[in-house]
């Protein structure tokens, strides 16, 4: 018999791999492919007004 033959364990590579892909199933993407910084979520330039009072402290409502 040779070495190639010779049942063996099985190769670490499709455990492995059967493995991410369920924690991937279970937990869904971890890490995103872009961060929040670099998406363009409201498009519009951040000096005008309606940012300033979308993002103004609690305290300056009084």
């Amino acid at each position: 018999m040779t070495a190639e033959s010779t049942p063996g364990p099985a190769s670490p590579e499709p455990r492995a791999s059967a493995a991410r892909r369920r924690i991937a199933e279970v937990f869904g993407e971890v890490l995103p492919e872009t961060t929040s910084d670099e998406r363009d979520v409201q498009g519009g330039p951040a000096t005008s007004e309606a940012w300033y009072l979308e993002n103004r402290p609690p305290h300056h409502d009084r």
